[in-house]
């Protein structure tokens, strides 16, 4: 596999380490500026919600511009919004510096994620999502050792500085110049939103993150109050379903290579029974440890499933302009999931927080029988304009 694309994988794991990495260091910053913990939250959401509003648009005015030279914008802007967090002298300067990096996030998933579908089909893009699911379970825990063993928030911001300068360093070493496509305009872009199949997909993939995030994000709490876990106990679990999550992320690429709709229906069934299983087998520590171990492996494929779902028949002209809907639809699906799993916890006790998940997953495997004719709307009019549609390798 081209080395850009290791390169491109790097830079997700910096990303994603500054948008999540906070996490580990909010009680630190509440008492830090005196604010509470749900405020300093904000830090998390805030991002989250400029994300999904901003990707769309951040994409259709830069289609024009060398893809290059906005993936080494994006990792400076990274870089050097790290570091003004870790010298903000309030809570409002702190806010800012984080706002500004989530505006030009989207750009690197997008074009990142073109890049490496264009290069190398399903086997790429999930090399990209690997990079975010190190960072998950490398790179938040290492900024909140970092927080830890200096015995200062500041820490954690100053090592996201460092590891996206080296993606930086990366991406301006070994990625090639991208040229722009000039002849890109918004209409053309836009004419892919006439597909129904298109937004078929895109409700899809926010009912799959949302499933997989309503259980996930009260995973801890599940442990602790089901399983009877302690926190150390606890942190080895996360530390496991993310480990695991990196070989079910290699395995789903290959898999969605060789059959896109057979793999995306698989996950939806295997993510069901394991999170059956650990409904009913939640208050057993040995089974939990099997379970959160299949659990880990199959959940990480959802960000692929979702991906190549969407983008497998879409033309080269708009896989930019989708990525972006894709981002946002992602950070809708999480936000989303978190809340009703977080009402579901409040209402009925977190160990019913599966059930919402179980009913959101059975719903999106249904919507993966609605099929449309080929020649629909935008993909007809693709093949009229010559346009060559993307495909996955080997579907």
């Amino acid at each position: 596999m081209k080395r850009s694309i290791y390169v491109l994988a790097l830079g997700a794991f910096g990303i994603i380490t500054t948008e999540f990495g906070v996490i580990g260091v909010l009680p630190n910053i509440s008492r830090q500026f005196g604010v509470s913990i749900d405020t300093a939250g904000w830090l998390l959401s805030a991002f989250a919600i400029t994300v999904a509003v901003s990707s769309p648009f951040i994409t259709s005015f830069t289609t024009r511009i060398n893809r290059k030279l906005l993936l080494c914008l994006v990792m400076s802007i990274f870089v050097i919004s790290n570091l003004i967090s870790a010298f903000s002298a309030n809570f409002t300067m702190l806010m800012v510096a984080r706002i500004l990096p989530a505006i030009l996030h989207p750009l690197f998933w997008n074009i990142s994620s073109a890049i490496a579908f264009k290069e190398r089909g399903a086997k790429g893009v999930s090399t990209i999502l690997l990079g975010l699911s190190l960072a998950t379970v490398l790179g938040i825990p290492l900024t909140t050792f970092a927080a830890d063993l200096f015995n200062n928030w500041q820490a954690s911001f100053y090592l996201s500085s460092g590891i996206s300068l080296i993606a930086f360093m990366g991406l301006l070493l070994f990625v090639p110049s991208i040229p722009g496509d000039k002849g890109k305009s918004a209409n053309h872009q836009l004419s892919i939103l006439k597909s129904p199949l298109l937004w078929i997909n895109l409700i899809s993939a926010i009912s799959t993150l949302a499933a997989m995030f309503s259980s996930y994000t009260y995973l801890t709490a599940y442990l602790e109050d089901i399983t009877r876990m302690d926190g150390a106990q606890v942190s080895m679990m996360l530390l496991l379903f993310g480990g695991m999550g990196t070989i079910g992320n290699w395995l789903m690429g290959i898999a969605l290579s060789r059959n896109v709709i057979l793999t995306a229906r698989l996950f939806f069934v295997l993510l069901i029974i394991v999170q059956v299983l650990a409904f009913y087998f939640g208050g057993a520590f040995t089974l939990m440890v099997i379970i959160v171990s299949l659990w880990g492996m199959i959940h990480t494929g959802g960000f692929l499933v979702a991906n190549i779902r969407t983008t497998q028949f879409v033309p080269h002209h708009a896989l930019e302009f989708v990525n972006s809907l894709l981002t946002s639809s992602y950070n809708i699906g999480i936000s989303l999931g978190a809340f009703l799993g977080g009402v579901i916890s409040v209402r009925y006790g977190v160990h019913y927080v599966l059930w919402g998940s179980i009913l959101l997953l059975g719903i999106t495997f249904l919507l993966s029988f609605i099929t449309f004719p080929k020649d629909i709307a935008v993909y007809e009019k693709a093949e009229e304009t010559g346009i060559q549609e993307t495909r996955c390798e080997h579907v």
